[in-house]
């Protein structure tokens, strides 16, 4: 997905260099992916597996701004290249 604004995405300056990724996607019967694709993916890119599996972890909590009704559907895995 790309941003009309770099502003709006954290910075993952020079990704080729790095060689532990997450990678983001959407379960097969995500209604959004009707909207964005639904073969969409996104994948982030860490310099090392320590930075990775602190925010693996960190993207699995529930963070506070979903509603109590709401359940976040991403399916999230570690990759590495």
């Amino acid at each position: 997905m790309n941003y009309c604004h770099p502003h709006n995405s954290k910075n993952n300056s020079n990704p080729s260099k790095k060689k532990y990724g997450i990678k983001i996607m959407l379960p097969p019967d995500d209604c959004l992916g009707n909207i964005i694709g639904s073969d969409w993916s996104k994948q982030r890119w860490f310099e090392s597996e320590e930075k990775r599996d602190v925010a693996f972890e960190n993207m699995k909590i529930r963070h506070g701004y979903y509603r109590k009704t709401d359940s976040p559907t991403q399916i999230i895995e570690k990759i590495s290249r």
